[in-house]
């Protein structure tokens, strides 16, 4: 069923139970159980923390703590799910009139009996429906998307009960900054949620104005600001920033040729001139202008407790995303899942840190995207330097986002510019197999609407190809090595 008022039908109903949490692997499923793990504590639920990462964690889960579900969902969020009615029914008796019906009217001097008729009429009636119901189906489950942000239906929950505090605010920036990372939601969808959690950062800000009821150097602050889609600036030196984008390359070209020596752009953020960091903002935005690039500010909120601690909320998904999908040998997606879990806290800085120079040493560039009709397709080899980090549904879903991009501002091909992309990377090598991603065209108009959950199920039953639907995002699928040729013929037959 669904829940329209989340503490009564919800909380209110599991507060003197226990509790199974079944927290899926991503970033913004960590930050809504961090913000139910905290209202846990202060009200004494018990709970089992249960992480799944597909369909079948889910079910054998599910088969371990079976109990009523009901789906949280925003009355406002227009995910266009249809009514009961359109979908399920009770299965008529087509009997009911039987043989009585027929034999009264035997007599009727020939005309057709009516008991058969209304069999008829009925099986007409149900075929119809049918066929609507298969329409209403596939209109419904064509395209993947998203709703809002777990964590920040979590916060509004912590609000109404007036037990939000400033962590659980942070843990719902960073679950809707996931969201616009991984490109799950619009950018309208984007800003209008940042302004509604700007009133709560106001809010909790505002005692901070007074000096009697000053807090100290210690306590968290939470800032607004704009952000540059050009990640670990602060961490990272601006030279790599010439390696990201042939646009971004020319900005700081042009900008260098005033005022930023090539000596400074090679040095950390923190190492520079503090006369050019002071203005490296505004030539950034002066340049941007001159190659068309609108909007290249993006609004973002940090973090600030003691005098060196500052983090930007994509630092934190990127560090929390390469904890969650680590590659060390010696450690499971248990193991994985727990550090992402306490990397969010306040208390365990140095498992962020370590999550941000994990994040750094993964990146790669590759030349390897190719044309194939009515997609793109890049392909990662095994012995490509870091493929390993790559073989995880995050680290691939965000290498692929930023390959599309850097792919449509390089070509000249306009056509190229409209495609979508699929991307491949070896995944186990024992079991010859690859995780497949695929992503929507880059479009500043795309409603974020990802249709290839489908056409990966129609391509692998047309093909027989051996594939693996377990992920909760249903463009994301692991395929035989063997069966990869098959199935892209298929694909590319069925999309053109």
């Amino acid at each position: 069923m669904f829940v329209t008022d989340i503490r009564k039908e919800f909380y209110d109903v599991v507060v003197n139970q226990r509790v199974a949490l079944l927290v899926s692997a991503d970033i913004d499923a960590l930050c809504a159980c961090k913000i139910l793990q905290a209202l846990f504590h202060c009200d004494h639920v018990q709970y089992t923390l249960v992480p799944v990462t597909g369909w079948q964690d889910l079910g054998t889960a599910f088969l371990e703590h079976k109990e009523q579900i009901k789906l949280l969902i925003k009355q406002d969020d227009d995910l266009g799910v249809p009514s009961y009615d359109d979908i399920f029914r009770d299965d008529e008796d087509e009997d009911e009139d039987g043989d009585g019906g027929d034999s009264g009217n035997e007599s009727d001097g020939g005309s057709e009996p009516s008991g058969k008729r209304r069999r008829i009429e009925r099986q007409r009636a149900k075929r119809e429906w049918e066929a609507r119901r298969r329409e209403i189906l596939f209109d419904y489950e064509q395209y993947e998307y998203h709703g809002t942000s777990a964590s920040m239906v979590m916060f509004e929950l912590a609000w109404v009960m007036t037990k939000d505090t400033k962590d659980m605010l942070w843990w719902s920036i960073i679950g809707l900054t996931d969201q616009w990372v991984h490109d799950k939601i619009t950018h309208m969808k984007y800003v209008t949620d940042i302004a509604t959690l700007q009133r709560h950062v106001s809010r909790h800000n505002h005692r901070n104005e007074d000096e009697e009821n000053s807090l100290s150097i210690d306590c968290m602050r939470i800032s607004f600001e704009y952000e540059y889609p050009v990640q670990y600036c602060e961490k990272c030196s601006h030279e790599s920033w010439w390696e990201c984008t042939r646009a971004i390359q020319e900005i700081l070209q042009d900008g260098a040729a005033s005022i930023l020596p090539l000596k400074q752009v090679r040095q950390k953020f923190n190492s520079m001139d503090l006369s050019i960091k002071e203005n490296l903002r505004e030539v950034i935005e002066e340049s941007s202008n001159k190659f068309g690039m609108k909007d290249i500010r993006v609004q973002t909120f940090s973090v600030h407790f003691g005098f060196k601690n500052r983090f930007l909320a994509s630092d934190v998904v990127h560090a929390a995303a390469a904890l969650l999908e680590s590659v060390e040998k010696d450690e499971g997606a248990t193991d994985n899942f727990i550090k992402a879990l306490d990397c969010l806290s306040r208390s365990n800085i140095e498992k962020l840190h370590l999550g941000i120079d994990l994040t750094i040493a993964s990146c790669i560039c590759t030349n390897l995207i190719l044309s194939q009709g009515p997609f793109l397709y890049c392909h990662l080899l095994e012995g490509t330097p870091d493929v390993k980090l790559f073989s995880k549904p995050l680290a691939l879903t965000l290498l692929c986002k930023y390959l599309l991009k850097a792919f449509v501002c390089s070509t000249r091909n306009k056509r190229c510019k409209v495609l979508p992309l699929i991307m491949a990377a070896p995944m186990d090598v024992e079991k010859g197999t690859v995780i497949v991603l695929g992503i929507p065209p880059e479009s500043e108009t795309s409603d974020k609407k990802n249709f290839f959950g489908r056409a990966f199920e129609k391509a692998a039953e047309s093909t027989s190809s051996r594939t693996l639907h377990d992920h909760f995002d249903t463009s994301i699928i692991e395929l035989k090595m063997e069966d990869r040729g098959k199935f892209l013929d298929a694909l590319i037959t069925l999309l053109s």
